[in-house]
């Protein structure tokens, strides 16, 4: 422990260790910094953690010479700081390195951990500037010297301290943001897929846009196949919930979908195995799945259609728009071990048609006050005014007209997946 006499050595000389009347002053060269233009808003709170009462008064001493104002706390022990960083987290914390109860940098240690946020300051006597360099290197912000102090010199160090701290914290949320935007692009990537098709008889167009409300993926997926028969196969589900582990979850049941398909799975079957994939690979028994699937065949005049607690669709045709709302069964995982059953319902679809299918997203967004939602037949409404549009224009028009409708009222809150498929009059 340093004594009372080393800290602040000029200032001690000039008032004998105790405080005297002081006289009007100029301004002090922290004051002039341009620096201090920063220190605004509430005054920071500053934690002095020192057992020795003479050190803490020249402290005190420092702290009301420099004309800065500051919130300063103090703690007697380590377990005295430790319980007021429980309560209150300071800007930045003074450490003496020789403590009742705490030694050198096992200390800071324990500092570092319970106040991740605060800037340290080690506070180290004259024959301890190497113990002030290790301190440095083990986390602390900086070190400063007992009896090499001057008022100014003093909170100009706490002030670059808690400006470094601060940096270095932006520093590390931009870099969480940034592996958490990549780790986003990934999972967007395999909820995006290229469609696999064997030959121009069928024009996709899809639309994806997360949910920004939430900042994090959800589980939207779709996929489009066409087999060596010839026929057309596609899907639109949404994996209950927001985040990572549902886009995951997303994506893994697009590319099972895909791959069932692909071996010659259909109908039941089809729904069955991805109720398996579901319930194996999801985080809770709450997480659920709704789904929408069609099968054309090449030349038919019809869609087969599953529905598993999925909105309805629209079917376009030279005659007009109208939506479907096909029999369906629960949505996959709410009762996996029931025995459910999704139906296969056959949909007419005129010669040159198109469906376009979407996730719930696109129609609860909230276009009143109260409850009011656009629901489906307020997307019907959208669709049949705008029925003579191409498929892109005809999509993004939708969107952008439900996002308009919600927008006074919070906006499009849920992720939002269309897919429209438009099959060509001659195959």
């Amino acid at each position: 422990m340093e004594s009372a006499l080393g800290l602040g050595s000029q200032n001690s000389a000039e008032h004998g260790g105790v405080p005297a009347a002081r006289q009007p002053r100029q301004a002090s060269a922290f004051e002039r910094d341009p620096l201090q233009s920063l220190w605004s808003g509430r005054p920071p709170h500053v934690l002095l953690i020192e057992d020795d009462e003479g050190d803490a008064l020249l402290v005190e001493e420092l702290v009301e010479d420099s004309g800065v104002d500051v919130r300063l706390g103090r703690a007697r022990s380590l377990a005295d700081a430790l319980s007021l960083l429980d309560t209150d987290t300071p800007q930045c914390v003074l450490l003496d390195l020789h403590l009742p109860d705490a030694q050198g940098l096992d200390a800071l240690n324990r500092v570092l951990a319970r106040s991740a946020e605060a800037a340290v300051v080690v506070l180290t006597g004259l024959s301890e500037e190497q113990a002030g360099l290790t301190a440095v290197a083990a986390g602390a912000q900086d070190y400063l010297v007992k009896g090499r102090l001057e008022p100014d010199v003093f909170m100009r160090a706490i002030r670059y301290a808690m400006q470094r701290k601060q940096t270095e914290l932006a520093a590390a949320a931009l870099q969480t943001g940034r592996l958490r935007a990549e780790e986003n692009a990934r999972l967007e990537r395999g909820l995006l897929p290229t469609p696999l098709l064997l030959d121009d008889t069928v024009s996709v167009c899809a639309r994806y846009r997360p949910g920004r409300a939430q900042a994090l993926l959800g589980g939207d997926f779709y996929d489009v196949v066409q087999t060596p028969d010839g026929a057309t196969h596609a899907v639109v589900g949404d994996v209950s919930g927001h985040g990572p582990d549902e886009a995951a979850l997303g994506v893994c049941l697009r590319v099972a979908w895909r791959a069932f398909v692909m071996a010659g799975a259909r109908g039941q079957d089809l729904l069955d195995l991805l109720e398996k994939i579901l319930v194996a690979e999801r985080s809770g028994p709450e997480i659920f799945a709704t789904l929408i699937a069609l099968t054309r065949t090449a030349g038919a005049d019809h869609i087969a259609v599953q529905r598993a607690g999925h909105p309805g669709f629209l079917v376009r045709s030279p005659s007009g728009v109208r939506l479907e709302a096909v029999p369906g069964g629960p949505a996959l995982g709410i009762m996996p071990d029931w025995d459910s059953s999704w139906p296969v319902t056959e949909v007419p679809v005129e010669p040159g048609g198109a469906v376009m299918f979407f996730t719930d997203g696109l129609i609860e967004g909230r276009i009143a006050s109260g409850s009011d939602r656009l629901d489906e037949g307020g997307l019907l409404d959208i669709a049949r005014k705008h029925a003579d549009l191409p498929a892109d224009p005809f999509v993004d028009t939708l969107i952008h007209t439900a996002e308009s409708l919600a927008a006074e009222w919070g906006g499009l809150a849920d992720d939002v997946a269309v897919l429209h498929l438009e099959w060509n009059t001659s195959p």
